[in-house]
Protein backbone atom coordinates (compact mmCIF):
# COMPACT_ATOMS: atom_id res chain seq x y z
CA UNK A 1 0.00 0.00 0.00
CA UNK A 2 3.24 2.41 0.71
CA UNK A 3 4.49 1.85 -2.86
CA UNK A 4 1.18 2.38 -4.39
CA UNK A 5 0.81 5.72 -2.64
CA UNK A 6 4.41 7.03 -3.01
CA UNK A 7 3.83 6.14 -7.02
CA UNK A 8 0.59 8.62 -6.73
CA UNK A 9 2.55 10.59 -5.15
CA UNK A 10 5.58 10.70 -7.38
CA UNK A 11 3.41 11.40 -10.09
CA UNK A 12 0.79 14.01 -8.91
CA UNK A 13 4.11 15.90 -8.00
CA UNK A 14 5.38 15.49 -12.09
CA UNK A 15 2.22 17.03 -13.22
CA UNK A 16 2.28 19.83 -10.70
CA UNK A 17 6.14 20.69 -11.32
CA UNK A 18 5.18 20.88 -15.04
CA UNK A 19 3.16 23.11 -14.97
CA UNK A 20 5.75 25.36 -13.30
CA UNK A 21 8.19 25.38 -16.28
CA UNK A 22 8.94 28.77 -17.71
CA UNK A 23 8.22 29.27 -21.49
CA UNK A 24 11.07 28.73 -23.59
CA UNK A 25 12.22 30.92 -26.40
CA UNK A 26 13.84 29.00 -28.90
CA UNK A 27 15.00 29.77 -32.09
CA UNK A 28 15.06 26.79 -34.68
CA UNK A 29 16.50 27.31 -37.86
CA UNK A 30 15.30 26.13 -41.33
CA UNK A 31 17.20 22.87 -41.42
CA UNK A 32 15.53 21.65 -38.07
CA UNK A 33 12.66 20.95 -39.68
CA UNK A 34 14.49 18.53 -42.19
CA UNK A 35 15.99 17.43 -39.54
CA UNK A 36 12.62 16.21 -38.00
CA UNK A 37 11.24 14.88 -41.43
CA UNK A 38 14.05 12.84 -41.93
CA UNK A 39 13.93 10.94 -39.02
CA UNK A 40 10.42 10.38 -38.95
CA UNK A 41 11.05 8.94 -42.56
CA UNK A 42 13.74 6.85 -41.17
CA UNK A 43 11.48 5.36 -38.23
CA UNK A 44 8.88 4.67 -40.82
CA UNK A 45 11.19 2.45 -42.72
CA UNK A 46 12.67 1.04 -40.04
CA UNK A 47 9.54 0.34 -39.42
CA UNK A 48 8.13 -1.30 -42.67
CA UNK A 49 11.19 -3.39 -42.82
CA UNK A 50 10.31 -5.05 -39.29
CA UNK A 51 6.77 -5.54 -40.43
CA UNK A 52 8.22 -6.84 -43.75
CA UNK A 53 10.52 -9.35 -42.40
CA UNK A 54 7.82 -10.95 -39.54
CA UNK A 55 5.40 -10.80 -41.95
CA UNK A 56 7.35 -13.26 -44.31
CA UNK A 57 8.26 -15.73 -40.79
CA UNK A 58 4.71 -15.42 -40.45
CA UNK A 59 3.78 -16.92 -43.71
CA UNK A 60 6.41 -19.13 -43.80
CA UNK A 61 5.17 -20.46 -40.26
CA UNK A 62 1.63 -21.21 -41.83
CA UNK A 63 3.36 -23.14 -45.30
CA UNK A 64 5.22 -25.18 -42.89
CA UNK A 65 8.96 -24.14 -44.19
CA UNK A 66 11.74 -22.47 -42.63
CA UNK A 67 12.38 -19.07 -43.84
CA UNK A 68 15.71 -19.37 -44.57
CA UNK A 69 14.89 -21.89 -46.81
CA UNK A 70 11.62 -20.06 -48.34
CA UNK A 71 14.24 -17.21 -49.43
CA UNK A 72 17.86 -19.32 -50.48
CA UNK A 73 18.35 -21.44 -53.29
CA UNK A 74 18.50 -25.55 -51.67
CA UNK A 75 22.00 -26.77 -50.94
CA UNK A 76 21.62 -29.77 -53.58
CA UNK A 77 21.08 -27.26 -56.35
CA UNK A 78 24.58 -25.24 -55.37
CA UNK A 79 25.98 -28.54 -54.79
CA UNK A 80 24.88 -30.14 -58.57
CA UNK A 81 26.34 -27.00 -60.14
CA UNK A 82 29.79 -27.06 -58.62
CA UNK A 83 30.08 -30.45 -59.40
CA UNK A 84 29.55 -30.18 -63.09
CA UNK A 85 32.09 -27.30 -63.30
CA UNK A 86 34.71 -30.31 -62.58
Amino acid sequence: MNARLSKSFLALMAVALSGFAPSAFAYLDPSTGSMILSAVVGILATLGLALKTYWYKLKSLFKGQKATEAESPSTDTVAGTEADKD
